[in-house]
């Protein structure tokens, strides 16, 4: 079988192809989330691994809306086997937007010279392929290794083109059937063959890969044998290496994703914590404005009362702080008045509980006491209230005065 020979993608190329598409921003961003961005490309990778005749890029996609949107593909060959013999399929693999979350859209691409198969069971007269594992697509578990190992499988039972070009048939015997016969392709389709009538006769070679005899194996010499080996060893040591500094790189890889992901929690927090010093910072502020204030306050009743307790010998604590307005006094009243009344609720607990009052007499007596301190915290909270209000007024006029 003639197989025309299949460059495989340098693996460090598509990893700096796929890194540099997926981490685009702005107009020219490929349409998919962020957070499925790396498993995307992961995908890919690990596609390319296994099947090197797939070669991911990015090409324009239009919807049956007419709606065209920048998506990422892998064109090449699948292979499937026919017949004892191994034959390649072209196909296309779009990765929609909504991928990994949803299956891919998979496409057969015949050449000009192949037809697809119609009825196929599983690709439309378009070339929409449609298998099971594409209708059973699970995120996050399926993936493209396992998708195209289904493909293969499902064109190995039917496959799905057949090649337009007919060889010129030698037919020795005019009077035999001489019905043409559709020749196998390896590179990109394969057509069902049907069975000669006569002995096997020579076709001439297909350039898409056919079975083909064979001359004698001839005597080679044992030096070119000997340099092909060495070539050949040389060839997969170098393989061997590249798979390995590929593992590295990934793996480098990984731990950078890993780091960006930590620093950029880093700054979150970072961010979070210098917002809450700022605001700590305006508090304390606010409050070094007030402490500055009161301590003026403070400063001028001192230098208005500190002349006044010369001419005082003996000092009568109670009567050396008076209201300075009623508001003020009605409150020192008030106040007093309530805690008054919770001594004497008090001493009548202590009473009741030494027997010195009968029961009766403390349910009255505490009853209107605790009527009249009911009414004294009352109109403490409504002078306390006009006492903020008038508090908030006074501050409002020094600040404006401090800010001129």
């Amino acid at each position: 079988m003639v197989t025309p020979a299949i460059s495989p993608p340098n693996p460090q190329q598509v990893l700096q192809f796929l890194s540099s598409v997926l981490s685009q921003r702005g107009p020219s961003a490929l349409p998919y989330a962020e957070d499925t961005k790396w498993l995307i490309r992961q995908h890919l990778l690990t596609l390319i691994s296994a099947y090197p005749s797939l070669n991911p890029k990015t090409a324009t996609f239009t919807h049956n809306d007419g709606r065209s949107v920048n998506l990422l593909q892998a064109e090449g060959t699948i292979p499937m086997a026919f017949q004892g013999v191994t034959y390649n399929i072209p196909v296309i693999i779009w990765l929609m937007e909504s991928y990994p979350r949803h299956p891919p859209c998979v496409y057969v691409n015949p050449t000009r010279d192949m037809v697809i198969k119609r009825p196929h069971p599983n690709v439309t007269p378009s070339g929409l392929v449609s298998v099971p594992y594409l209708q059973n697509w699970i995120y996050p578990s399926s993936n493209l290794v396992d998708l195209v190992r289904e493909l293969s499988a499902y064109f190995s039972r039917e496959p799905p083109l057949y090649s337009q070009r007919r060889p010129a048939v030698s037919n020795p015997n005019p009077s035999s059937d001489s019905n043409p016969i559709p020749s196998n392709y390896g590179s990109s389709a394969v057509a069902r063959p049907h069975p000669a009538p006569a002995p096997a006769r020579p076709f001439p070679p297909s350039p898409y890969g056919s079975r083909v005899q064979h001359p004698p194996p001839q005597t080679e010499d044992p030096a070119e044998v000997y340099k092909r080996g060495a070539v050949n060893k040389l060839v997969d040591m170098a393989h061997g290496d590249i798979v390995g500094m590929r593992k590295a790189r990934e793996a480098e890889m990984e731990g950078l994703f890993s780091t960006q992901a930590f620093l950029r929690r880093r700054e979150e927090e970072i961010d979070k914590g210098l917002k809450e010093l700022q605001d700590e910072k305006e508090g304390l502020e606010q409050q070094l404005q007030m402490v500055l204030m009161n301590t003026d306050v403070l400063e001028a009743w001192v230098r208005e009362n500190q002349s006044k307790t010369k001419d005082f010998k003996d000092l009568d604590v109670d009567n050396a702080f008076e209201c300075v307005d009623v508001l003020s006094k009605q409150m020192l009243e008030c106040t007093a008045a309530d805690l008054a009344i919770e001594d004497v609720v008090y001493s009548l607990d202590k009473a009741l509980q030494d027997g010195s009052v009968p029961f009766d007499i403390y349910l009255r007596n505490v009853r209107l006491l605790s009527r009249e301190q009911y009414f004294h915290r009352a109109t403490a909270a409504k002078v306390r209230a006009v006492q903020m209000q008038a508090q908030v007024a006074s501050m409002a006029a020094r600040s404006s005065h401090y800010g001129t």
